[in-house]
Order: structure tokens, then C-alpha cells, then sequence
């Protein structure tokens, strides 16, 4: 039986001490994707990955790490199991990790690529106390009034993350984010987390990464796609280099419509696989689609994913 499935990737909040090691150990495939991305990157993925340190949470360094591991998990997959996606899509940072599993940029390329992406990122926000405030339960319109509101006002706080029913992240400068948190609870938010973000992703303040990030992207991307990517800027897929370099460049300063990407292709998908560290996105989900949402994090949820997709696909 033909299977239409998503792969989906998550975003920087993923990463974790400890993460991808089991397949390190347990695969050469990844253990040689470990030696090239740090020959090329400088970075020891070992140590950064599999120990606990401080690096491991800043952008520069969170980002080629989570694109690895997710890499390194669709890699022993596609080793093991023939099971072509119907779509990649991923969440913010997951959209390149999308484009280097559909083919269109080479493995090592996106990890490089995804290490000068949180170099440019930080330097947008370098000197700028930043932050990202998740809020529950509000509807988006609300929070899209009070932050324009707000803007009106000289503030600079913007709704940057759709990610599911009930939940939508703002970013902008912190202290603007405190004054609006409470605005947000008056209106009836049921709760506000600020993320552990060293960066205030997709919105204005990125503006600056843009075009050195375009250019970037320029020296990889390829017209190799094996299947769409959805784009997180419209939640519409697309399959050349030429909307690449017009999309992804555009997401760093525009909002990751993630609910609508996994709603508009839901009827075409029979169930979604995530790669990566957790469950992040599985989580996100739940209110989003009643298809089965199964995960690769580790060698034992490989084998158990591997196992229920054989049994999903007879």
C-alpha cells in the first residue's frame, strides 16, 4: 500500500544534551556525517551534542546541531526503510533541514549554511536585549491587535510563530515584550513563557541577515528537489531553487505559518514522521490533525517508527 506521508522537522528550542548519540554509536553513516560537518564547520558536534555546555543553547551553534541530528536520523531511516515523503516541511530552522532532505542542498552544505544563519542572527540582535514570549490561549487576532497596538506605540514586539491552536509565539525587544505580557494576560491570555532564545527570530529586527543570508544560500541551493518543501512564509509548497532563494531569506523576518502548513496539507497525508530530539512538533499536532504522528529521536523510537510504518503501510 502507498503511503503519503510528511516528514517534519522542528526549530531551534529543540536541542538537548545527549542529543543524537545513540545514533553516533550506532550508525557509521552518521558517525562520517559527524567527521565532514566538523571539518568543514570547525565545530566538535561530539562534545557540543553529548555533553552538557552553554554553547549548545546559543543560535550559532544550537542551529548546525539540530539540523545534524535530524540529518542524521532521515539518513539511518532512508538506510533502512524505502519511504519517499510526499512533503518535507520543518518549523523555522526545520525548513532548511526540509530543503537538505528533499535533495536540494547537500547534507554538510545545510549544516555549514545553518552555522552562517545564527552567525547573522546574532549579529542582527548583537546589542539588543531580545527575547520570545510564547502565549496560550489567546486567539491571534488578539495578540495581532495588541502588538499592533503596541508598534503604534513605539514598540517593537511582533506574533512571529503560529504554531497551534491556542498557542502563538511574539518576539521583539524584551522590555517591550514584559509590558506587553501583561496587556496579554489582561486580555485573557491563560498563560505567557519567555523561550531560552539568544535571538528574536522572524521579525524586523532580522532585517539586517536578509540579503548576506540569500547570498549564502545562493553558493548550495539546488533545482534537485525529490519532493516539495512547504514554505513557512505561505504554507505552500515549492520545488526550485529559484523560490528557495525568494522564500527563505523572507522567513527570518516573516511569521512561521506552521498550523497552516500542516493544514493545508493534511487531507493529502496519511501520517507525518518527525525527526529530531523530542516531540516537539508532535505536540503542536495533536490539535492540528487526527493523522498518526510517529518520531525518530533515538535508534529505539527508529526501530519502533520503522516497525509501525511497515505495519501502516501493508
Amino acid at each position: 500500500m502507498k503511503v503519503n506521508c510528511a516528514f517534519v522537522f522542528p526549530g531551534q528550542g529543540s536541542q538537548a544534551p545527549g542529543m543524537g548519540e545513540s545514533f553516533y554509536k550506532n550508525s557509521k553513516i552518521v558517525r562520517d556525517l559527524y567527521k565532514k560537518a566538523k571539518e568543514r564547520t570547525g565545530i566538535d558536534f561530539k562534545k557540543l551534542m553529548f555533553t552538557y555546555n552553554s554553547d549548545l543553547d546559543k543560535t550559532e551553534f544550537s542551529q548546525p546541531a539540530i539540523v545534524l541530528n535530524c540529518l542524521s536520523a532521515c539518513a539511518i531511516m532512508k538506510d533502512q526503510l524505502v519511504l519517499k515523503p510526499k512533503y518535507v516541511l520543518g518549523h523555522s530552522l526545520g525548513e532548511v533541514t526540509a530543503l537538505a532532505c528533499s535533495g536540494a542542498i547537500d547534507t554538510i552544505d545545510a549544516v555549514e549554511l545553518v552555522h552562517k544563519r545564527g552567525l547573522l542572527m546574532a549579529k542582527a540582535c548583537e546589542g539588543k536585549d531580545v527575547g520570545m514570549l510564547v502565549v496560550l490561549n489567546l486567539p491571534d487576532e488578539k495578540v495581532e491587535e495588541l502588538c499592533q497596538k503596541a508598534r503604534d506605540n513605539g514598540a517593537q514586539v511582533w506574533p512571529v510563530n503560529y504554531n497551534t491552536e491556542g498557542q502563538i509565539v511574539v518576539a521583539g525587544i524584551k522590555d517591550d515584550l514584559l509590558k506587553l505580557e501583561q496587556e496579554l494576560k489582561d486580555a485573557g491570555a491563560r498563560r505567557t513563557i519567555f523561550l531560552n532564545m539568544s535571538v528574536a527570530s522572524h521579525c524586523q529586527l532580522l532585517e539586517s541577515a536578509v540579503e548576506p543570508f540569500k547570498k549564502e544560500l545562493e553558493k548550495v541551493i539546488t533545482d534537485n528537489f525529490k519532493a516539495p518543501v512547504i514554505s513557512n512564509v505561505t504554507a505552500k509548497p515549492y520545488s526550485s531553487a529559484k523560490e528557495a532563494l525568494e522564500l527563505l531569506p523572507k522567513q527570518l523576518v516573516s511569521p512561521v505559518l506552521y498550523k497552516q502548513s500542516i493544514k493545508a496539507i493534511d487531507d493529502e497525508i496519511d501520517c507525518y514522521i518527525e525527526f529530531g530530539q523530542g516531540n516537539i512538533l508532535k505536540g503542536l499536532n495533536r490539535k492540528l490533525t487526527k493523522k498518526p504522528h510517529f518520531n525518530i529521536s533515538g535508534i529505539e523510537s527508529l526501530e519502533q517508527t520503522i516497525e509501525a510504518l511497515k505495519e501502516f503501510m501493508q
